[in-house]
């Protein structure tokens, strides 16, 4: 995935459908948009960094987990089996960029209590396991892009294959020097950003 911080306006556009798609509890957020303020009045900008899990092609989660619940599919796509999953959390505290939930049960919702919506689509995740962004795996196999790809109002996210030198992705991180978080620690991210 390349992420372009030049179009990025911060509007939650990518979090809401990721939550929606994904039917997450509450406060988990596998897309999350980091927001900072930098300047000094009268020339003060906010900056918008759209994050979510790096699908690393070196995983320390895959590798800290004793289970083999967390995982890597032949595509590249970094998942967790919630079947082998015993919570322990070993990879929460192996992911240098903190994009791990561990779903402790019961959820706290408004005075109201859940919508009907949400309890159809909380229902689905098992608890006492951790859980994570997994690029819509499922919309990625049936030819559809992630939601927040697809959701993204100002085109900030384009998604494709890395490994192919001729795809819009690599092409756009040749062209304007994307680069990935914390490429120091090794662990080759499958996410890149382009400068704003």
């Amino acid at each position: 995935m390349v992420i372009d911080l030049k179009r990025c306006i911060g509007c939650y556009a990518c979090q809401l459908s990721c939550k929606a798609e994904n039917g997450t509890p509450p406060g988990v957020f596998y897309a999350r948009v980091l927001k900072k303020e930098e300047g000094q009045y009268p020339t003060v900008r906010q900056l918008f960094l759209p994050v979510l899990c790096n699908h690393c092609e070196e995983a320390p989660c895959v590798d800290a987990c004793p289970t083999g619940a967390s995982f890597k599919w032949e595509d590249g796509i970094v998942d967790i089996d919630a079947d082998k999953c015993v919570g322990c959390r070993a990879c929460m505290m192996a992911c240098p960029y903190s994009n791990r939930y561990y779903n402790d049960g019961p959820q706290h919702y408004y005075e109201q209590g859940p919508t009907a919506y949400e309890q159809a689509r909380v229902a689905r995740h098992q608890t006492e396991v951790v859980m994570k962004c997994n690029f819509c795996r499922d919309r990625v196999r049936s030819g559809k892009q992630p939601a927040c790809v697809a959701n993204c109002p100002t085109v900030a996210r384009s998604f494709g294959d890395l490994d192919d030198p001729n795809s819009e992705v690599s092409r756009l991180i040749k062209e304007r020097g994307g680069f990935p978080l914390h490429p120091e620690l090794g662990t080759k991210p499958s996410v890149y950003y382009l400068p704003p």
